[in-house]
């Protein structure tokens, strides 16, 4: 089974009223993470009330240059996809060619997002706080959380079978922030705990206008190549 992370505990008494750090990728644009009762929010997901984020901080290592696959080229990802180490320890398939930025969380290792070229798909990686996937939906989806402009439930499954624990919502949204307008994003956000016992989140971002399934095998190519910071994966995870 391949390992997730995230990992399990709750950060308890922070409000949603700033952005942190401002993380620049090979691309030059800034990405952010806001601060909140849980650190699982999303980054960048235009919650109102948040501050402008500090000056966005310089490439500093080979990491944040463009991104080369960890693999040969008959590897088992599907045409299309790189598998990809990443600085912060974990491999993953992502697309070719997506650039990477990321940005300080106040909890865990980085929030790493992949960008399309013209930016109208992203995928973001980040470690997960609450101490289960339905413990942290709750309190994203909570009056607690500030949500993005427009923001609209459309699912939320619980993935559970014995071997793989995870939740997956998606919804709709007006506007990211910091993204272009694409008119209305549709969102799938995964969140998982591997055989490590951790918990990490997967979530793509999209086009609603062009139909969901994109944005649903970007979620479940990046799953079933994921492998976390130290851990030897072998297995595909399938979560169903």
């Amino acid at each position: 089974m391949v390992g997730g992370a995230a990992v399990v505990g709750v950060v308890v008494g922070l409000v949603l009223t700033q952005t942190l750090g401002g993380g620049n990728g090979e691309d030059g644009q800034g990405d952010d993470k806001a601060a909140s009762a849980s650190v699982s929010q999303p980054a960048g997901s235009g919650a109102p009330g948040t501050e402008e984020a500090p000056a966005p901080r310089q490439p500093t290592s080979a990491a944040e240059e463009p991104a080369s696959p960890a693999t040969d080229p008959d590897s088992t990802v599907p045409a299309g996809y790189d598998r990809y180490a990443d600085s912060e320890g974990f491999t993953i398939a992502r697309p070719t060619g997506w650039i990477r930025s990321s940005v300080s969380s106040q909890y865990g290792m980085d929030v790493v997002t992949y960008r399309s070229p013209d930016r109208g798909m992203r995928l973001q990686v980040f470690e997960v706080a609450e101490s289960s996937p339905d413990a942290s939906y709750e309190l994203f989806l909570s009056d607690a959380t500030p949500k993005a402009p427009g923001f609209e439930r459309l699912s939320l499954e619980t993935l559970d079978d014995g071997d793989f624990t995870g939740s997956r919502l998606e919804y709709l949204a007006d506007s990211m922030k910091g993204e272009p307008d694409i008119g209305t994003w549709h969102v799938v956000d995964l969140r998982f705990q591997a055989a490590d016992g951790k918990l990490y989140a997967l979530a793509a971002y999209g086009a609603d206008s062009d139909g969901h399934e994109d944005e649903r095998e970007l979620i479940r190519t990046a799953l079933e190549n994921f492998c976390p910071p130290e851990t030897t994966c072998g297995t595909a995870m399938d979560p169903g």
